[in-house]
């Protein structure tokens, strides 16, 4: 299966990883195949995020940063995202609004594996911009 690099973290700590080709910020569902073949149908509503990411394993040796490059210009607006479970996430948005499930937000660090990450509104504590 093609599709986008996916990594769904579960409210509830559980993660998926894999791809997924029917995903759509405003419905409840996708389908996550893992590299194995296996197919995990996955509701929005039981997860915390969805994190659209460059390589399934990540990269180990990068120390993730929440801080903007002061010589990069950044698009959308900066928030601070702080999620049920405490974990803090820094990045960009063009499309927050409090009263949607979720929204995409673009991490504060260039170097990260999380391309994009689409936050479950209701899996946040806070959501402030910077």
């Amino acid at each position: 299966m093609a599709g986008n690099l996916v990594v769904a973290r579960y409210s509830d700590g559980r993660v998926v990883k894999g791809t997924t080709v029917d995903f759509l910020p405003g419905r409840d569902v996708m389908h996550v195949q893992a590299e194995n073949g296996e197919i995990t149908l996955v509701h929005h509503s039981d997860l915390k995020a969805v994190f659209f990411v460059r390589s399934l394993r990540g990269n180990p040796s990068h120390s993730e940063s929440n801080r903007f490059d002061p010589d990069r210009p950044v698009p959308g607006r900066k928030l601070r995202v702080v999620f049920a479970d405490g974990e803090v996430l820094i990045g960009t948005t063009q499309g927050y609004q409090p009263n949607r499930p979720g929204f995409f937000l673009i991490p504060a660090d260039p170097d990260s594996n999380t391309e994009r990450c689409f936050v479950i509104t209701a899996s946040t504590r806070e959501v402030r911009l910077l």
